[in-house]
């Protein structure tokens, strides 16, 4: 289920964040109240997985404060508090040899955007662009065909979304998209 895309909008110095509201059980499609795609603080999250994952990032969850280069703040103090958030509200999946499981969603801060895989790694796309859930490859190829195009980031990720909900089971309107900015549903 779900597409969620990201973009660094190099020229506004920010990041886009923008998903669908579909949650699935694999035979049947809902549309959701609460959102895939919100703000925490100075951060811009969203998410895939479970809604589970995406009430604790949201409302539980509490970024300490950057204090260090942004990239190593996300591989350590940042991730360590996911996990102990995850912990504690009972989502954390804890695997055979001592390895955890936690979810995929996209961090965006400042220009920076980052994905967080379900075993806690952080990675940053050099390209600016990445996406995760069931319609992420059909966003990505719809962003990339429109990329040298005069389009806006955030118009881009709509119509990446369109295109993700046509070919993708799991990917429904309305569309909500954020930034480091400000927020806005479609």
């Amino acid at each position: 289920m779900t597409c969620i895309i990201g973009i660094v909008d190099k020229e506004n110095g920010n990041v886009i964040i923008g998903g669908d509201s579909a949650s699935s059980n694999g035979s049947n499609v809902f549309i959701r109240r609460d959102e895939k795609v919100f703000r925490n603080g100075d951060f811009i999250i969203g998410g895939t997985t479970s809604f589970r994952m995406l009430q604790l990032l949201r409302y539980s969850f509490k970024p300490p404060a950057v204090t260090k280069d942004i990239y190593e703040y996300m591989c350590t103090d940042f991730i360590n508090e996911v996990r102990k958030c995850f912990n504690e509200g009972g989502y954390l999946e804890r695997k055979s040899k001592g390895s955890e499981l936690g979810g995929n969603f996209l961090v965006g801060y400042r220009n920076r955007l980052f994905k967080v895989e379900d075993d806690f790694q952080i990675a940053e796309n050099l390209s600016g662009i990445d996406a995760v859930g069931c319609g992420a490859d059909f966003a990505l190829g719809a962003i990339h065909a429109m990329w040298s195009l005069n389009i806006s980031p955030r118009n881009m990720i709509l119509k990446a979304l369109e295109v993700s909900e046509f070919l993708a089971l799991g990917v429904k309107g309305p569309f909500v998209t954020a930034t480091t900015n400000d927020f806005q549903l479609r």
